[in-house]
């Protein structure tokens, strides 16, 4: 995986979204966990889908808060100061979600 050394101004001024996107996926991962004790205990695998459902949705609402965050700050500074790689870099990444 490629790793991009970015300033950490880019996301200071999102740490206050970090906190919303960080308890999202905890919810979601108790979520994933209960999911597999629904498998373990051999729950009806129509309720096993519809709860796969609820995860799902709930990783693409925070992939869309994190790119609305990343937009908002990481984006606009970089474009700010002259750096046009943050779009090819934006593209790719939105190319990898959207899959």
């Amino acid at each position: 995986m490629k790793k991009t050394i970015r300033s950490a101004k880019h996301h200071d001024d999102a740490s206050d979204n970090r906190a919303q996107i960080a308890h999202r996926i905890a919810r979601a991962a108790g979520h994933l966990q209960a999911i597999e004790k629904m498998v373990q205990e051999q729950r009806d695998c129509s309720d096993v889908l519809i709860q796969l459902s609820a995860v799902r949705a709930a990783i693409n609402n925070i992939g869309r808060l994190v790119l609305k965050n990343h937009l908002e700050h990481c984006v606009v500074q970089a474009l700010e100061g002259g750096n046009q790689r943050v779009l090819e870099d934006l593209n790719n990444a939105l190319a990898r979600f959207l899959k």
